[in-house]
């Protein structure tokens, strides 16, 4: 598949932003910021603000190119619905950007719940990806890629199918989750691990029946 030069170079760009955003507050940002928040929203985890500033966009820069690297390498992907590769190239811009909020919010004092952001930001992109994944062809690098669903273009299709009305449903739950703040970190948690164990379980149980 082409990559797409101008796409990669402005999404590139949007993850680089929260370093200019750290620059703009650097000297309102303490040495030492919070990156990793327990269930209770309470940090657990703190690193330098060179570290945080820097060093995580460009992490998520070299997530990024990776990710569209391995995208463009698999001439199966050529036929990929272009609404769903354009979600690709900006799933990791839009994590990045709403990560560095959460994290720059909190340096400050913000007093918003990482579980409730975390569970908004999911939703959302849950409720996005499900709609693609029914129309996602057979390919090495985006969808369930089990030994089952790449052997079998059924099984695949049919996998994805149930897949993504479980991630919509999935979104959805952890938006309505989001605002009734009910055993949230619990909830989060259960919504993925059916997400992503339900489709799994039925395609091999698929493979299993068409031996």
């Amino acid at each position: 598949m082409k990559t797409n030069k101008k796409l990669l170079l402005l999404t590139s760009m949007v993850i680089l932003f929260p370093m200019l955003w750290g620059l703009m507050i650097w000297s309102q940002l303490p040495n030492q910021i919070p990156i990793h928040f327990n269930f209770a929203g309470q940090p657990n985890n703190f690193q330098s603000k060179p570290l945080v500033v820097f060093g995580l966009p460009i992490f998520d820069l070299m997530v990024h190119l990776f990710m569209i690297f391995m995208i463009g390498r698999d001439s199966k992907n050529s036929a990929m619905n272009e609404k769903m590769i354009r979600a690709i190239y900006w799933l990791t811009p839009i994590v990045s950007l709403s990560i560095s909020y959460l994290i720059y919010s909190k340096a400050l004092g913000s007093t918003t719940n990482p579980s409730v952001f975390v569970s908004v930001l999911l939703g959302l992109i849950f409720v996005i990806m499900g709609n693609y994944m029914p129309k996602l062809k057979v390919n090495h690098t985006v969808g369930i890629r089990l030994p089952w669903t790449l052997q079998s273009e059924d099984n695949w299709h049919k996998t994805h199918r149930l897949a993504g009305k479980l991630w919509v449903l999935g979104g959805l739950i952890l938006l309505l989750e989001a605002g009734l703040q009910f055993a949230l970190s619990y909830v989060l948690v259960l919504v993925i691990l059916t997400i992503v164990l339900i489709p799994v379980m039925y395609s091999y149980q698929l493979s299993r029946r068409n031996r």
